[in-house]
């Protein structure tokens, strides 16, 4: 039988070690390698090459989002299973947008662990059942057209670059989708946080999508 060969990522010890012992007593499964912030995965993973990577998202060093995103850019092949705490609808799709392949809870069943790295390691796309819930209720929900005159202050280069901010996209891959300068896009960024009255990139994606920008498709 073939391994599937597994990172662990996580910033709390007992947790990975809780992991390493659940991974460790299945026969198809095996642990090459741990660890606890997200610059040493990215690197890690470039390395080791695993099948599977079981991370959470609030790591030091580099969040996993980024990491996520950074390590699928060189090695799409990798699947991604997130394990967080973190349950909002934010997190779970900027997870899913970066590109992880799955989502549980942390506190899920070990045989649902088990499940769902085999599952996307073959290629699926799995998410444990309060996330499965959280995902139908959002496309279940109703969408609004976003109104012509939401932040009128706004030029409309600042607008298309509030809607892939409400999308966590990052500056320099916004930069890279307009075609824009590194420091073209801080300065609009800037210009948007003042306008808008926020302080940070968190508080401007909670404005952007209470008017309905970043829920629409790329």
């Amino acid at each position: 039988m073939e391994q599937i060969r597994v990172l662990i990522a996580d910033d709390h010890s007992h947790f990975r070690d809780g992991l390493r012992a659940l991974l460790l007593s299945a026969s198809d499964l095996e642990v090459v390698g741990e660890v606890g912030d997200g610059r040493e995965a990215i690197t890690l993973a470039e390395r080791l090459q695993p099948d599977v990577i079981l991370r959470d998202l609030g790591m030091p060093d580099v969040n996993g989002i980024e990491a996520t995103r950074t390590i699928l850019r060189t090695s799409p092949h990798i699947s991604i299973l997130v394990i967080s705490m973190q349950e909002d609808d934010d997190s779970v799709f900027a997870a899913l947008q970066a590109g992880a392949r799955g989502y549980l809870l942390k506190g899920a069943l070990k045989a649902e662990i088990l499940r769902s790295i085999r599952a996307v390691a073959s290629g699926e796309a799995i998410f444990g059942p309060a996330i499965a819930r959280r995902l139908m209720q959002y496309f279940a929900a109703p969408r609004t057209s976003t109104p012509p005159d939401a932040f009128p202050e706004l030029t409309d280069r600042e607008r298309e670059i509030l809607t892939f901010i409400a999308r966590h996209e990052p500056n320099p891959e916004i930069a890279k989708r307009l075609r824009l300068s590194s420091k073209t896009v801080r300065n609009h960024v800037s210009n948007i946080f003042t306008k808008l009255q926020v302080a940070d990139r968190a508080q401007a994606i909670i404005r952007a999508r209470e008017a309905g920008l970043g829920h629409e498709g790329p």
